[in-house]
């Protein structure tokens, strides 16, 4: 090999699944590109406490390098309803780690809650224009069951109130309860 070859390696990392602890809640701001989310986060993490909702992660070393919250209730039923329904959202995977297989292991980890609970169907939202998502959510057996303009708002980190416009599908998916 001269040093004009370009050398590779195949590096196998060791991922788990598991419930977010409160030291993952920072974490999760991933080194500032989700800072705007903070109290969005902290929200979720109080709700979790609460058994309102569950954040998984995939961790790496400590660090949650995915990601997907499950939400229990919701006023909107058609995506939540508290007892056969629940909806999976702040889904995402650290970019350097996306194709690698995490993001599907981290729906069936969600869906493997939903059926533990006793809930028949599994609900989430995929932005139109985000088509990766959209054919990880089909591969898996979800489908559309309506469209959402995805009109919504939050506080920032910096008490600003930040309104979003990401219109969306909503998919579903009938769990298997064995």
């Amino acid at each position: 090999m001269t040093p004009l070859e370009r050398a590779a390696m195949i590096l196998e990392i060791p991922v788990t699944f598991r419930t977010a602890n409160r030291i993952d809640v920072d974490k999760l701001e991933w080194y500032g590109q989700f800072t705007h989310f903070r109290n969005l986060l902290r929200r979720a993490y109080r709700e979790q406490l609460r058994g309102r909702r569950l954040m998984l992660v995939a961790d790496f070393n400590g660090f949650p390098i995915g990601q997907v919250f499950i939400q229990y209730d919701s006023m909107n039923e058609l995506i939540a309803d508290g007892w056969s329904r629940g909806y999976f959202y702040s889904f995402r995977v650290m970019e350097m780690f996306q194709g690698k297989g995490i993001g599907t292991r981290l729906l069936y980890e969600a869906e493997s809650v939903l059926v533990e609970r006793g809930y028949q169907f599994a609900t989430l939202s995929v932005a139109l224009d985000n088509p990766r998502a959209f054919q990880l959510y089909q591969r898996n057996g979800y489908e559309v069951i309506g469209q959402d303009p995805g009109r919504w708002h939050y506080v920032d980190d910096l008490g600003v109130t930040r309104y979003v416009e990401e219109p969306c599908w909503i998919l579903e998916k009938a769990l298997s309860i064995d």
